[in-house]
């Protein structure tokens, strides 16, 4: 009923690739209003302050998407492997596993942090003029965090599933939700900051809705099966769960290293220019996942022919595959830090105005952030790439140095040695630096070959 007429194995594989791609990007790029909206909205709407609190929180947000990632990756190429080797049933049951063990590690991370909201927020980096909209936030985000990590994983089955049309439409129809609400709640209505995240989690909610629909009617291939509870059944299930989380951890951690950008960020911006230099900081991390997003999309549409040719030993058309997918990220990244240059100051006005200090900060220090665009496109699709052939190693090992340890000592290094403008070029010699590195790895493993 929603196949897309895809065929990994023979399918021509620029062709294959632009029908992977397309409704993946439009998906994504759509996705990713929702959170251009919010920030839209509640820099406008609400205030610098708001917007401020919003970012405090996204590091968390982004930790939970991370585990939706790290099963949906480790989930689908476990499962475009199999599939590749005729055995259905075993992927059906692997996807099952991923969602239920997922669920119930998501629901037990946001009870815990509803418990110690406070204290979470603190470590997060809110000050205490800030707390007050930072728990507010928390307080309608957290609880639905399951919904959201139930989307991260559903996007990967149904694509994996030959339809990724509907998979965009999963996350086209929720982000136009989104819109909407947003304005309504925020304006009309002046529900203030809980407006906005209330907006998101319908949204959410909506669009996972369409997840477990298509999972339980419409599904080609991929079927969720009914969970056994048997010892035996228990055993296997850790044991692919295990497998699944190796293979994914990467994914994991690629999330986690956009929130530890975000979390040192704000650390770093507020020490040094207070609470106008992180509102100035949410703009970028607000724009940032545009970019994001883009090259996710072309991670995500390669994996499964990767991962599936890989499976059955076609190995010049994995090739052709990456080789595609880092000529797209080089375009895609190059576009974007054009365009971030020359409409800085329109996108900035956007969120804050056209006046006061927080506008002044974004606007000297966003095209300097935006220089690293092109890097960050490369590392997304090389790391991808590693997951898609089951070498986690390097791919866990590139995901830790660009995530934490390089960003780790650039946003600590260069503000002494380059003043406010090393902050801005923290994230864009960080990607720099670990492109260098899988180069570096790329090209040795290419000799031994």
């Amino acid at each position: 009923m929603m196949q897309d007429n895809i065929d990994f194995g023979t399918m021509n594989i620029p062709r294959l690739f632009r029908k992977m791609f397309i409704p993946t990007l439009l998906g994504m790029v759509l996705a990713a209003t929702i959170t251009i909206a919010d920030g839209i909205f509640v820099g406008r709407g609400i205030g610098s302050d708001a917007l401020a609190a919003v970012n405090i929180v996204a590091p968390f947000f982004m930790l939970s998407t991370g585990i939706g990632l790290m099963f949906g990756v480790g989930a689908s190429i476990v499962a475009s492997i199999h599939l590749s080797q005729h055995k259905i049933k075993v992927a059906c049951i692997n996807i099952t596993q991923a969602l239920s063990v997922s669920l119930c590690l998501t629901l037990l991370l946001s009870a815990v942090v509803m418990v110690f909201r406070t204290d979470v927020a603190y470590l997060l980096g809110s000050s205490e003029a800030l707390l007050p909209l930072v728990l507010e936030y928390m307080n309608w985000i957290v609880p639905f965090l399951a919904f959201n990590m139930l989307l991260s994983i559903g996007l990967f089955v149904i694509r994996l599933d030959g339809s990724p049309t509907f998979a965009m439409l999963c996350s086209a129809i929720p982000a136009l939700i989104n819109l909407v609400l947003d304005y309504v709640f925020v304006y009309p209505l002046d529900y203030g900051l809980a407006g906005a995240a209330l907006a998101s989690v319908i949204s959410v909610v909506i669009g996972s809705i369409m997840i477990l629909v298509y999972l339980l009617k419409y599904a080609n291939v991929l079927h969720l099966y009914r969970p056994k509870f048997t010892r035996k059944s228990i055993r296997l299930t850790v044991r692919n769960i295990g497998y699944m989380v190796k293979l994914g951890f990467s994914a994991f951690l690629s999330e986690a290293a956009i929130a530890c950008m975000l979390l040192v960020g704000n650390y770093v911006f507020i020490h040094y220019l207070g609470e106008n230099g992180v509102a100035a900081y949410s703009v970028a991390c607000y724009c940032f996942p545009i970019v994001f997003m883009i090259n996710n999309a072309i991670a995500q549409s390669t994996q499964p022919i990767i991962s599936y040719n890989y499976g059955i030993k076609q190995w010049k058309r994995v090739k052709q595959a990456f080789r595609l997918s880092v000529t797209y990220a080089v375009i895609c990244g190059s576009i974007a830090t054009l365009l971030t240059i020359a409409l800085c100051t329109a996108v900035v006005a956007l969120f804050l105005g056209d006046t006061g200090p927080a506008y002044t900060i974004a606007v000297h220090g966003i095209p300097w952030f935006s220089l690293g665009f092109i890097f960050f496109a490369l590392n997304i699709v090389c790391i991808g790439y590693y997951q898609s052939i089951e070498s986690f190693r390097p791919a866990t090992i590139f995901t830790v140095l660009r995530g934490i340890v390089i960003l780790s000592l650039n946003f600590t290094c260069l503000p002494l040695i380059l003043g406010i403008k090393g902050i801005w070029l923290a994230v864009p010699f960080t990607e720099l630096f670990t492109f260098v590195i899988i180069a570096l790895y790329y090209l040795k493993q290419g000799k031994k070959q």
